[in-house]
């Protein structure tokens, strides 16, 4: 009897490391193709098959809509747990969570994280058919400038919403873009004056664009400057009221860190999820998905995915009050008692 438990403990041991030959790992990516979501993962799934035990195969699935809530309640409700399908979805899906929106059917906590490439910064950008220059251009402006967002709750629509109660900048958010290509070429045809999401998304993106003046960053909802946009305001700086500051550093929390973070559905084996975990930090180092992050100008500056678990865990303790306020400015309908 003895012998039989240490042959199964071995088993049970070397299992995991054999379960993905001949496997294919699904990374289900909630934005259109040609987007910063997009291209962070069609280069990390190229990748990230070496540094799993068994090299398994990927494939990229895109799966827009509703601000990535389609991708991330199909990730937590649909896939399989067995530790080949990843979901690549805003962060900002999780915190609709937190803000008892009633369209997410998840919990946030109990995704498995693998970790992010890196956090985003985000800013808001116009174009100069928006008319306007400087950010006391926008606040003196007549009318409203149109920012285009992926849906109610995500980031691009939340910043925008948030600098309007803050700061009282003109702003009508124009939701239910299927990805932020969608709404580069929108802006670019004069249909919306700009966006906002991770700058370092927007100026590989949009980058001829941005090069030539044609896109200009008007305000960054970062804690500190991103190096590229020294002189660019920092809506932290610009607000007036103790309650308006707190507001602008919880967005940069629920909307910073986990952004553009990797997970696995719930109930994933741990000894899966642990060596996802470890592959895709592995892959981060990778020289050769390095060398392709260059040439694409993508950002990369991870966090492990027990670092990520954290700061998602951390979400859910915010004071209720603010969740209230959040919740109001956002227009995220309130759970039902």
């Amino acid at each position: 009897m003895a012998g039989s438990a240490f042959v199964l403990a071995i088993a049970a041991i070397a299992y995991p490391q054999e379960f993905y030959k001949g496997k294919t790992i699904v990374f289900i990516v909630g934005t259109a193709p040609g987007g910063g979501f997009d291209t962070y993962s069609r280069i990390a799934a190229r990748h990230i098959g070496k540094h799993i035990p068994g090299n398994p195969n990927t494939m990229v699935q895109n799966m827009p809509g509703a601000g990535n809530l389609i991708a991330a309640n199909y990730v937590y409700n649909k896939a399989e747990p067995d530790g080949l399908t990843i979901g690549h979805f805003s962060g900002s899906m999780i915190f609709k969570h937190v803000l008892g929106d009633q369209g997410v059917m998840f919990d946030g906590k109990k995704f498995g994280w693998l970790g992010t490439p890196a956090p985003e910064r985000h800013a808001c950008v116009v174009t100069e058919k928006a008319g306007i220059k400087t950010l006391e251009e926008w606040a003196a402006s007549k009318r409203l400038i149109k920012i285009g967002s992926l849906g109610p709750g995500n980031a691009t629509s939340a910043i925008p919403q948030l600098l309007r109660a803050i700061l009282g900048l003109p702003i009508s958010v124009i939701e239910g873009f299927k990805g932020t290509s969608d709404i580069r070429l929108a802006a670019e045809a004069g249909e919306i004056d700009g966006a906002c999401w991770g700058w370092d998304s927007i100026k590989v993106t949009w980058a001829k664009a941005v090069e030539s003046g044609f896109v200009r960053p008007m305000i960054q909802t970062t804690l500190e400057p991103h190096p590229d946009l020294p002189n660019v305001p920092l809506a932290l700086q610009q607000a007036k009221t103790k309650e308006g500051q707190e507001l602008l550093r919880f967005g940069f929390q629920a909307y910073g860190p986990s952004a553009i973070a990797y997970s696995v559905p719930p109930g994933v084996p741990k000894e899966r999820l642990v060596l996802l975990q470890q592959g895709f930090m592995a892959t981060m180092q990778d020289p050769d998905f390095l060398a392709e992050t260059r040439k694409a100008n993508l950002v990369v500056s991870p966090i492990d995915g027990p670092t990520i678990t954290k700061i998602v865990a951390d979400l859910y303790t915010v004071e209720p009050r603010l969740i209230s306020r959040f919740r109001e400015i956002t227009e995220v309908t309130a759970p039902q008692k």
